[in-house]
């Protein structure tokens, strides 16, 4: 059975097989967390992402994570929606991140990940209601990964994921 734990941190310093990425389409890097890991992974993340991309929303593919310390192997980058009031799909489009996320997860072998707050960034999905959303999806999930990370970024995020894991 899976551990999902939430943290307040820095996910490029996560001691996990694979962290995940809110990518934008092109993955070649952005703002926020995709930033971070891209200056962490080094300039050949960007290279690897321009290879495999682009990505859709909702959808998700994987490098390897270069510059990032052991034990992390891989990155996984997904494209999250952008928030365009909720009656867009944007919920559908946001639980398919997480669901693919741990598909590309489970085909590369990884046992532990970390994945940030998808999407609430520049995109703007409502923190409360991602949170939900995650933990909903990752727990109906089925999955060979045994630990998951929550990684939020600041404590307004960490709170809405502790009381979605409630």
């Amino acid at each position: 059975m899976v551990t999902i734990e939430v943290v307040l941190g820095d996910i490029t310093t996560e001691n996990v097989d694979a962290v995940v990425t809110a990518a934008n389409e092109s993955l070649l890097g952005g703002g926020g967390v995709d930033g971070a890991i891209h200056r962490a992974a080094g300039s050949r993340l960007a290279e690897a992402g321009a290879a495999v991309g682009p990505c859709s929303p909702g959808q998700a593919v994987a490098t390897p994570a270069f510059d990032l310390d052991p034990p992390v192997r891989y990155v996984i980058h997904t494209v999250g929606p952008v928030w365009e009031g909720g009656d867009a799909g944007e919920a559908d489009v946001l639980a398919s991140c997480y669901r693919r996320s741990l598909r590309v997860a489970d085909e590369l072998g990884v046992r532990s990940i970390a994945f940030p707050a998808i999407a609430t960034g520049v995109y703007g999905f409502p923190s409360e209601q991602a949170a939900k959303i995650a933990v909903a999806t990752l727990r109906s999930t089925p999955t060979a990964v045994e630990r998951i990370r929550l990684v939020a970024f600041d404590e307004a995020t960490r709170d809405h994921l502790r009381a979605a894991l409630r």
